[in-house]
């Protein structure tokens, strides 16, 4: 049963006509946002006494907006969510929000170990200004999450979430891959946009690819080391923490991929896969 902040939160941003209904988008009279392109999962900066570092934060952003990127990607692995109050992930979303250029889209990571947290984790971070929700997999009781159940979790996320949803399978970090089958499932939810997949396995991005397609679904890629393989099999773009340090490499193997200039973009990506696996382990071991 969700609680009432959820609700008033939920009827609120509604009311003020703020977001994108999902009965608009079932009925037509929407379009499911487009978020094909290259994301910067941008880190979180600490301060020596563990506080937020916002001024670096702003700083990094400003950066960032130079080079040709779809948007951002906050409260994702690199932002170190689970080390955030719920304050401090709202205030994150809202600076990001106010430094980034307005043309770019925000996709923050809402998600929480409950579907009533992370409903209202969603509907909060749409209204300091989120386009679009990416929400992690529930893995405390990973033994427990079956497609069933996650497929209960973001089926009511996605229901009450006031912007649209992406879902995020990280197995590295949760020890959880989100089934094939229940992604299908979930892609024909109308406020359901896409997967970001880190899982490294393209033959199951192509799969996912392949059974989506009937679907307004989109895959972004989780990695730069798998960048090239990805957009082979049909993906649309990623969330490549390696374009926090090589943004105009990452951009560069993006539009080569796009163009068809498979050759190019092979070589390129073999030039990248070191630094990425070197960005790869300094974020898995929080350095």
């Amino acid at each position: 049963m969700l609680g009432p902040r959820v609700w008033s939160s939920v009827r609120q941003g509604l009311s003020r006509g703020l977001f994108r209904t999902v009965g608009a988008w079932a009925s037509g009279e929407g379009k499911k946002v487009d978020i094909a392109g290259i994301y910067p999962p941008v880190t979180t900066p600490f301060t020596a006494t563990a506080e937020v570092d916002y001024e670096k934060l702003e700083e990094n952003l400003h950066k960032l907006g130079t080079f040709p990127f779809r948007g951002f990607v906050v409260q994702g692995s690199n932002g170190e969510f689970p080390f955030l109050t719920s304050s401090e992930r709202l205030e994150v979303v809202s600076r990001v929000r106010q430094a980034m250029p307005k043309d770019k889209l925000l996709l923050a990571g809402s998600g929480c170990e409950s579907t009533q947290a992370t409903v209202e984790m969603t509907v909060s971070m749409a209204q300091v200004g989120a386009d679009a929700a990416m929400v992690v997999t529930p893995c405390y009781y990973h033994g427990r999450m079956s497609s069933a159940a996650l497929i209960h979790h973001y089926t009511k996320v996605a229901d009450l979430s006031p912007i649209p949803v992406v879902l995020y399978s990280v197995p590295a970090n949760t020890g959880l891959d989100l089934p094939v089958d229940a992604v299908v499932t979930l892609s024909q939810h109308p406020n359901i946009v896409g997967i970001k997949d880190s899982g490294g396995d393209v033959t199951r991005i192509g799969l996912i690819v392949h059974k989506t397609r009937r679907q307004d679904f989109q895959v972004l890629a989780g990695s730069a080391g798998f960048l090239l393989a990805s957009y082979a099999v049909g993906a649309v773009g990623g969330v490549c923490a390696l374009a926090n340090v090589l943004g105009a490499q990452v951009c560069q193997l993006e539009r080569l991929c796009l163009t068809g200039q498979w050759e190019d973009a092979q070589k390129l990506q073999h030039r990248l896969i070191e630094p990425n696996t070197a960005i790869s382990t300094c974020s898995s071991t929080i350095c």
